[in-house]
C-alpha cells in the first residue's frame, strides 16, 4: 500500500487488499482502525470554486500587477501611446449664453471667444458659436487658426516700438518695457503671453470691461507689427542625414 493517498476512490481500492474478509460489521470496524490508512481530504463543491478563483486571480496579479492589493489588477497592463503636443496653445477669453426669438420662443446658444498661439510670435482670436461648449469651443479654435498672424519681435521677444488701437470702445496701449517682464490685464494678458512676448506693458484706456472688444482691440494694435501675407519667415525643418545622403549620391 502507498504512503500517501489523495482521493477516496483509491482508498476503496486499497482497503480489499490490506484488509481481509469478514462477514462482522464489528470485526470490520477493529480491523480498520488497525490498518493504518492515510486520508487525504479533497475539496468538493463550492470550496474548490473559491480556490481556483483564488488562484486565478493570483496569477492574473503576477502577470499585470496589483492594483488596489486585489488580485488581478490591470495597473501593469497595455501602456498607453504617449499624446501629441498640439501645433498650438489655446486660451478661452469669453463664453457667453445668447438668445434668438423665433416665431415659436426663444432658442439658446452658446458663443465662445479663444486665442491661440505659439508663443513663438504666432497669434490669431477667432469666435464660435452652437448649443454645445465643446463644439463651440473648436469652431473657435478653427477660426482662430485662419485669422493667424505672425509677429515682427525683437530677440528678446518684446515689441518695436509703442503701438494703440481702439476698436469700438476699447482703446489699447502696448508698449516695450526692457526687463520688468508682462504686465497687462484683462484679455491682453492672454494675447500676449500666447504670442510669446515677455517685456510688454499693455494699458487699456478705456472703461468698458467686454472682453471681447478688448480682445479685439489688442489684436487690432499687433496688427500694425505683422507680416504681410506671405513676407512671414519660415521655420528651417530638419532633414534626416540618410535622405542628405542619398540625394548627393543621385546627384
Amino acid at each position: 500500500m502507498s504512503e500517501e493517498i489523495k482521493t477516496t476512490e483509491e482508498i476503496v481500492e486499497v482497503i480489499p487488499e490490506a484488509m481481509p474478509v469478514v462477514d462482522t460489521p464489528v470485526i470490520a470496524e477493529v480491523i480498520a482502525e488497525a490498518v493504518p490508512v492515510k486520508v487525504a481530504t479533497v475539496a468538493t463543491g463550492n470550496v474548490a470554486v473559491a480556490h481556483e478563483r483564488v488562484e486565478r486571480g493570483a496569477d492574473r496579479g503576477a502577470r499585470g500587477g496589483n492594483k488596489g492589493g486585489r488580485p488581478g489588477g490591470r495597473q501593469g497592463g497595455r501602456p498607453r501611446a504617449p499624446r501629441e503636443k498640439p501645433e498650438f496653445d489655446s486660451k478661452t477669453i469669453s463664453i457667453r449664453r445668447v438668445t434668438r426669438v423665433v416665431s415659436g420662443g426663444r432658442r439658446f446658444s452658446l458663443s465662445v471667444a479663444l486665442v491661440a498661439g505659439d508663443r513663438n510670435g504666432r497669434i490669431g482670436l477667432g469666435t464660435g458659436k452652437a448649443l454645445d461648449t465643446q463644439v463651440a469651443i473648436e469652431k473657435a479654435l478653427k477660426a482662430a487658426k485662419k485669422n493667424m498672424m505672425t509677429l515682427r519681435l525683437t530677440k528678446n521677444k518684446s515689441l518695436l516700438h509703442d503701438v494703440t488701437a481702439k476698436f469700438k470702445s476699447a482703446e489699447v496701449m502696448i508698449m516695450p518695457n526692457k526687463g520688468r517682464g508682462l504686465i497687462a490685464g484683462s484679455s491682453a494678458r492672454p494675447i500676449l503671453a500666447l504670442a510669446g512676448l515677455t517685456d510688454v506693458t499693455a494699458k487699456f484706456y478705456s472703461g468698458t470691461k467686454n472682453k471681447l472688444n478688448n480682445a479685439r482691440a489688442t489684436m487690432k494694435a499687433l496688427e500694425t507689427l505683422a507680416y504681410r501675407h506671405g513676407d512671414a519667415p519660415v521655420a528651417a525643418t530638419k532633414v534626416p542625414e540618410a535622405v542628405v545622403e542619398v540625394v548627393t549620391e543621385i546627384k
